[in-house]
């Protein structure tokens, strides 16, 4: 692997857990935000989940401390894409910002460097469209939550070359985890096959058949589960199920992708699930 700096751009839930992941294998990285609150917070759950990896025994208390000293954090992109060696964006899930990010990476990243998005349901081929170096953009889905979660789902754009996709093979297996390759369609594999399952936990919830506890444990009790579609929606976030569930639609034209209006309903109302204290769940001090 020649690539050492790494830089994360997006400091919320999945950008905190993929720049965790990556100072736990050795990597230096900086995590880069432009609100600088969204830095800190994200700086703080870095260093809570390194101290919890290291109290559960995955790291000693001296690769807890070297792991912190290589983070840095930044709200400049600018200054901050000019070091890097690869990048991984995980911005919010919208084409328009993602593309205006891309844009600027294209511009601030030396030749040579890696774009990665990690997109959970948008075209790869279209973000590689707004730069020059095609060739260098490729679609790295992480799960959530990321230290956990052993894939890594990876997606060619069209012109996404082979040498771009075995190093971003090879970082995944570094990381410890399982890459596995899909092609660049609406949703990918896992969001085309989990999205349309949580949708349709919603509709039950919508037309009354059960509530939201009984969806959920007839999910985990009779399917085998570990957590439940409603659950787990409030911890992906509402407003990113319903911006998946809006690019299926779109990219598939096909009615079983829409998104069921209690979902359209909670996210207008601002209820998010677990990042904004309520969702399906009500959620109080975390």
């Amino acid at each position: 692997m020649n690539e050492r700096h790494m830089l994360v751009v997006g400091a919320g839930q999945m950008g905190g857990g993929i720049a965790q992941t990556l100072l736990q294998s050795g990597f230096s990285v900086t995590i880069c935000d432009i609100d600088a609150a969204a830095v800190e917070r994200g700086a703080a759950a870095i260093r809570s989940g390194l101290a919890k990896s290291a109290a559960k025994g995955r790291l000693t208390s001296e690769e807890r401390q070297a792991a912190l000293l290589r983070l840095t954090c930044s709200t400049s992109l600018d200054e901050a894409a000019g070091q890097a060696d690869f990048v991984i964006e995980a911005a919010p899930e919208a084409m328009a910002v993602k593309q205006a990010l891309f844009r600027t990476l294209d511009e601030r990243c030396p030749a040579g460097a890696i774009v990665a998005t990690n997109t959970s349901s948008l075209s790869i081929t279209e973000l590689a469209a707004c730069t020059r170096r095609p060739e260098s953009v490729i679609g790295m889905h992480f799960m959530n939550p990321v230290p956990l979660m052993p894939l890594v789902e990876i997606i060619r754009g069209l012109a996404t070359s082979d040498d771009t996709f075995e190093r971003v093979e090879s970082l995944a297996r570094s990381l410890g985890k399982t890459p596995l390759a899909v092609r660049d369609y609406p949703g990918f594999v896992s969001n085309r096959v989990l999205m349309p399952m949580i949708n349709e936990a919603i509709y039950a919830v919508y037309e009354g058949v059960a509530p939201p506890e009984t969806v959920d444990g007839i999910m985990r009790l009779g399917m085998n589960h570990p957590m439940g579609p409603l659950a787990l929606a409030d911890l992906i976030g509402l407003d990113t199920c319903l911006s998946i569930m809006e690019t299926l639609h779109d990219g598939f034209g096909d009615s079983k992708y829409r998104p069921c209006p209690l979902l359209r309903q909670y996210v207008k109302a601002g209820w998010l699930g677990k990042k904004s204290g309520r969702g399906f769940y009500r959620y109080e001090d975390g």
